[in-house]
């Protein structure tokens, strides 16, 4: 399972999505995520949800990588959908003993399943198609402006790119430390609660030693490179917009007006 997480990973393929500014894909990123809460009624969805399938088409990634990637918040997902179902007041539908399902609890707990996968797969696309280099520059770039309350935009974005560049890496080094555990005998799996969490010591313990030895070494080349922060730091690629990238935000700005003016009748 671990191995189905794809956040943070990059899906190496040519595609125009992939030759997108990062900067359009954050900012489309992030005002994908938002429009999805401002819908009132499942039309809205079906707009969103249309132009998701036309992102992943032109991007290139295999639908079905995209979906193994859910199976890691399928557990949050069952949560999120039980609470909204059975804990939401309103005309009841069903009752039986102390348990009551309302049309509202319906309503809510298929809203929220159809946001949480949306916003699952719309983050996936961004990081599947953008290098950490390129996200990192184009995180920089959108929170300049921050600057001016001396913020260390520069040293935000590498901290924001370094971390969600360690997720697959940290990942892949779980699986194979679990997978060495469970040939030496160890057992995940049976047992309650308590023994559960006493059998996961094996893993956690390399795992942090793993981790913390990963960023030593990374923090030793980047000062064996000069690294000193981003002040009077150029880039070797400089971020240009280009005719795709204005089409870009345009398909963006007719999604939102598309999308919220029917999902808000």
């Amino acid at each position: 399972m671990l191995r189905d997480i794809t956040l943070g990973q990059y899906y190496q393929t040519e595609s125009v999505i992939h030759r997108l500014d990062p900067r359009v894909k954050l900012g489309g990123t992030l005002l994908y995520i938002i429009s999805l809460f401002f819908f009132k009624n499942f039309y809205g969805y079906i707009v969103a949800a249309v132009f998701l399938a036309v992102v992943i088409r032109l991007s290139h990634v295999p639908f079905r990588f995209m979906v193994r990637g859910m199976k890691g918040i399928l557990f949050l997902l069952i949560i999120t959908v039980v609470f909204n179902l059975f804990l939401t007041p309103g005309t009841a539908l069903v009752s039986v003993w102390k348990i009551t399902i309302t049309v509202e609890g319906i309503r809510m707990a298929v809203t929220m399943a159809i946001r949480l996968t949306m916003l699952i797969i719309g983050s996936s696309i961004m990081t599947l198609t953008t290098t950490p280099n390129n996200l990192t520059d184009g995180m920089e770039k959108m929170l300049k402006p921050l600057g001016i309350f001396h913020v260390p935009v520069h040293e935000v974005a590498m901290m924001m790119s370094i971390a969600l560049r360690f997720i697959p890496i940290l990942l892949e080094e779980t699986d194979k430390i679990m997978k060495a555990q469970l040939a030496r005998g160890a057992d995940f799996e049976s047992g309650n609660l308590i023994k559960r969490a006493k059998a996961l010591v094996p893993l956690l313990v390399p795992l942090f030693i793993s981790a913390f030895r990963r960023a030593n070494d990374l923090a030793m080349a980047m000062e064996a490179r000069c690294y000193r922060g981003g002040e009077g730091r150029t880039k070797m690629k400089p971020l240009v917009y280009h005719k795709q990238d204005r089409i870009g935000y345009l398909c963006i700005c007719l999604y939102l007006a598309a999308g919220i003016g029917i999902g808000r009748l």
